[in-house]
């Protein structure tokens, strides 16, 4: 287990962090689903951008997770990734 797994894992007996910490839990999972489906694409970022006409800086935004994308942005990078964009509800634990 990393350090960072450790930190997180300590951190979440604290209520007021697990609360924050699952509020941004979605755009994080959005963040690293983007992300993944690109390396496993085999594209880089500006081959992405190419294919997409969506700038390289904006897909890094994306990546990093400082830019909120729309449902009609990801569905052109899915498209453009040779992909197709699902969204799912999943029943809470």
């Amino acid at each position: 287990m990393s350090d960072l797994q450790k930190l997180t894992e300590e951190l979440m007996c604290d209520p007021a962090f697990k609360t924050e910490y699952d509020a941004v839990q979605p755009e994080i999972e959005v963040t690293r689903a983007l992300l993944n489906a690109r390396i496993h694409a085999g594209l880089s970022q500006v081959q992405l951008s190419e294919l997409s006409g969506i700038s390289q800086a904006d897909i890094s935004r994306l990546e990093k997770g400082t830019r909120n994308p729309t449902i009609a942005l990801l569905k052109r990078l899915a498209d453009a990734m040779g992909m197709t964009l699902q969204i799912r509800f999943v029943p809470k634990q």
